[in-house]
């Protein structure tokens, strides 16, 4: 075996496995922190910090011991401890997902100190590969400059593979944790075989590392990631590269689609039941904004942007049983999950038209326009800032009908409202009219915009008109609407596609809430 050849490969295996960690990093905190850019700053901005360790112990070490064996033992060790990461970080993240359920600050932003503690040694490390490499590979000083330049040019393409691989493949097929495993394994192969190069038989000693993992997997990995609230039951879990999805079902046949930490139910269904009081029904309240007389058989199609699993579409379906719908979910995972357990098929809801992709993108694909756009690409409490912006608003006012509405789904505090009021400032900029409702017993405010100047006293006007009729599910959503209407205030801030602080703003609102004594009064 031509040992520097061997040892290019190390420093290569090396960088994937890096950067594979820092990618898959941000998706293990993201099931239960978000993927804010807070949470990525602090991602990253650690791991730099890791690795600048690592540069800095890894030149004291080489030339204290620059032997190939001490070398592949770091490697070793570095593969063996990421692959631990994730097995140490699962019970630190189901208590920090309880501690989202319960509204406790401190366990939260402890667990998340936590985890990120836990990529100290093994990126550290890992970050003393290349300042080690280069002094075993260096055996003529005038050939320093060009070696060290391709130890680190190896490196750098060890992590563009470690960067788009996990993300475009391994995360979606494996999930978080297998991904650790795989790249850590792969590590771990190339050390060993090296170690075994240097040093025969008496490398194979660490052979317990990879049956360490092994049973740490099963005992661990068999578990949920987060519990079943009271008395339902998990009768799905899958983990993609956006989200980990969890689908419960109660004892009254209810089942509910979680995502992530379980903050919020994405989706509801039941076998007869379609409206549930909660966020989604608002929409069905949207087109009644319209000055009356507004009559259901002027509602004839609607794209619906954060799609989950249909719960939305199935209202509106079932109200007008011939309306179009364009529904827009990014998460090919979530559709799936919607179809094979939320009657969201071909099927059940034959005038659904889907879309996996990103909601901006295909807007400005379509050519048609709509009775009512509704926006529910909502993580709580985050909104993705592109479908914010006075840009976004004009477009979506570009595919809306004489007579269309939008409506949004928009997270505050009992007592915080600041991004609900740049929202209705931003969509001002485009509109004549915004109305709000606060949805009981939530974080939740709806915000409906209409193309034409409107009153809020329309929704209680249209909702007289319908009484004649026997009660219907759009009744009783209006008259649920009508009670949460509360007044739309501007603030100053205005978002457009040059700036919108909208994560900023967020992360503000959340700490604000968490050391605030509000926490108190709303703690289950």
């Amino acid at each position: 075996m031509n040992s520097k050849r061997y040892l290019y490969l190390a420093v290569f295996t090396s960088g994937m496995t890096t950067l594979a960690v820092e990618m898959t990093a941000s998706r293990l905190l993201g099931s239960v922190f978000g993927t804010s850019n807070l949470v990525w700053a602090n991602v990253i901005g650690l791991i730099m910090l890791y690795l600048a360790a690592g540069y800095f112990v890894g030149g004291w070490l080489a030339d204290r011991s620059p032997q190939p064996a001490a070398f592949y033992r770091i490697l070793l060790w570095g593969a063996f401890l990421s692959a631990l990461v994730p097995l140490a970080a699962r019970p630190v993240l189901a208590g920090a997902a309880q501690a989202v359920a319960g509204i406790e600050a401190g366990l939260f932003l402890g667990s998340f100190i936590a985890v990120l503690g836990l990529f100290a040694i093994p990126i550290t490390l890992l970050g003393t590969v290349s300042p080690f490499a280069i002094r075993l590979a260096v055996d003529d000083l005038s050939a320093a400059g060009k070696i060290s330049g391709r130890i680190y040019a190896i490196s750098t393409l060890g992590s563009l593979i470690g960067t788009f691989l996990p993300v475009i493949l391994i995360i979606p097929e494996l999930g978080t944790f297998g991904t650790f495993l795989l790249f850590a394994g792969i590590l771990y192969t190339v050390a060993l075989i090296g170690l075994v190069t240097q040093r025969g038989a008496r490398a194979l000693i660490y052979l317990w590392m990879p049956v360490v993992v092994a049973v740490l997997s099963l005992l661990i990995l068999n578990t949920p990631l987060r519990q079943p609230a009271g008395n339902a039951r998990i009768i799905y879990e899958d983990e993609t590269a956006y989200n980990y999805i969890q689908v419960q079902e109660d004892q009254a046949g209810n089942r509910y689609l979680y995502l992530n930490e379980g903050q919020g139910i994405h989706s509801q269904w039941h076998p007869t039941q379609i409206a549930f009081h909660r966020t989604w029904d608002f929409f069905l309240s949207a087109p009644y904004f319209n000055a009356p007389p507004y009559t259901p058989d002027q509602v004839d199609s609607m794209l619906l942007i954060g799609l989950a699993a249909g719960t939305i579409a199935r209202q509106y379906s079932a109200v007008y049983p011939d309306i179009h719908i364009d529904g827009v979910e990014i998460d090919g995972g979530i559709v799936e999950a919607g179809a094979q357990y939320f009657d969201m098929n071909a099927e059940a809801m034959p005038n659904l038209t889907l879309y996996v992709e990103d909601g901006r993108y295909i807007l400005n694909r379509l050519d048609r326009n709509y009775s009512i756009i509704g926006i529910d690409a909502y993580r709580p409490p985050y909104i993705p800032w592109h479908l914010t912006t006075v840009e976004f608003f004009s477009e979506v006012r570009a595919h809306l009908t004489e007579n269309g509405v939008v409506a949004i789904n928009v997270g505050r505090t009992p007592s915080d409202r600041r991004l609900v009021d740049a929202l209705t400032a931003t969509m001002l900029q485009v509109f004549p009219s915004v109305h709000a409702m606060d949805v009981p017993e939530s974080f939740n405010t709806i915000l409906v915009a209409t193309i034409q100047p409107t009153v809020t006293e329309n929704l209680s006007a249209n909702l007289a008109l319908l009484a004649p009729q026997p009660t219907t599910i759009l009744q009783d959503t209006l008259e649920l609407a009508t009670n949460a209407l509360v007044p739309a205030f501007a603030s100053d801030l205005v978002f457009t596609d040059n700036r919108a602080p909208v994560e900023t703003l967020v992360d503000s609102l959340v700490l604000n809430f968490l050391f605030s004594s509000e926490v108190d009064t709303l703690r289950p």
